[in-house]
Parts: C-alpha cells; structure tokens; sequence
C-alpha cells in the first residue's frame, strides 16, 4: 500500500482544473512521442520480428490520445469527487491515489524513449509490468473514490495488458537485443 507523497505527486492544481489534468498526459504523451522521432519509432516498429496480433502503427497516436483524455478526466473526477467528501478515508484514498497517477504516468512516458530510443526492452518490459501494476492499484483505489473514475482506467488497463504482451514478445522474438533492427535508410 502507498500513502501521499506531496514530493511525489502533481501539484493539487493540475487535478483540481479538468483542462489541466487532460490536457498534462495529452501534452506530455504528445512532447516524448515526437522526442523519440516518429519516423525512427515507426522505421523500427515495422523493423523487428513482431508477435501475432500486432496492431498497425497508426492505431498508437489514436489510441494513447483516447487513453491519455480518459487517464486525464479520471484523475480530476477522483480529486473534485474525493476531496469533496467529509470521509477522512475516501479523502486520504484520493490523495494516495495522485501520488499513483503521477507515478504511473511516469512509468508510462518514459517506456517509448526505454524501448525505441534506447532500444532497451528487457528494462521497457520491467517498466510496463511495473506500469501496469501501479495502474491496476490505482484503478482498486479510485473505484473506493469514484466508480466513474475507476472505470475511466479500465480501457487504459486492456490496452497496458496488451502493450505488455506486445513489450515482451517483440524483446523475446528479438533475443532481447533491438540494435540493428532499423532498415538502411536508402541515399537521396
């Protein structure tokens, strides 16, 4: 069990102000995204050996914006929900659950520079594991908090159970080792 950790946590400002908490994950998903370089992530992407049911590259923008407005409105709905309430415990629930917010979306920004900017899967696998589990909690949380918030998560956590599956059978189809795996760029 965690507790709130004000050091930890997004300022209460971010979660009081529904543009703020979408908009933070939409902007921060959008700013690591194009910091790794869409062409090599996708050059790299269509590169290594890839497990079945691997989605096309053009279903990732997309769905990281859905997930990351959902991620966004749940985290305020939580906060305005739960600290509004006169219940000592669903107030403390609220604030333990920012301090997993924060820390889940850490996990989550910095998977795409592990796994194609530094082409390191074994530790993007660890750090999507990992992101699903502080996920996983932090939905048990907020469904104390607010219903609506917890099943805003639910979507997010199909897709980390999914992203998982496909982190691990790229790193095993790849013996692990992602250098090497981009195509010649051909000479203009």
């Amino acid at each position: 069990m965690t507790t709130y950790i004000p050091s930890l946590t997004l300022p209460e400002a971010i979660f009081a102000n529904p543009a703020a908490s979408i908009l933070l994950p939409v902007g921060l998903g959008l700013g690591v995204g194009y910091s790794v370089s869409p062409k090599q992530t996708q050059r790299t992407y269509n590169a290594v050996k890839q497990p079945p049911y691997k989605p096309p590259p053009q279903v990732f923008g997309p769905a990281w914006t859905t997930l990351y407005i959902l991620m966004g409105y749940a985290a305020h709905r939580a906060w305005t929900t739960g600290t509004a309430s006169l219940n000592p415990t669903t107030v403390q629930l609220t604030k333990q659950g920012a301090t997993l917010f924060t820390m889940q979306l850490g996990l989550n920004l910095i998977w795409m520079p592990l796994f194609f900017g530094l082409r390191r899967p074994i530790e993007a696998t660890v750090d999507i594991v990992v992101l699903t589990g502080v996920t996983g909690y932090l939905t048990y949380v907020w469904s104390q908090v607010d219903s609506v918030a917890a099943w805003c998560m639910v979507p997010y956590l199909g897709w980390l159970s999914f992203a998982t599956y496909l982190s691990a059978g790229v790193g095993y189809l790849n013996d692990w080792n992602l250098e090497g795996t981009e195509p010649e760029r051909k000479s203009s």
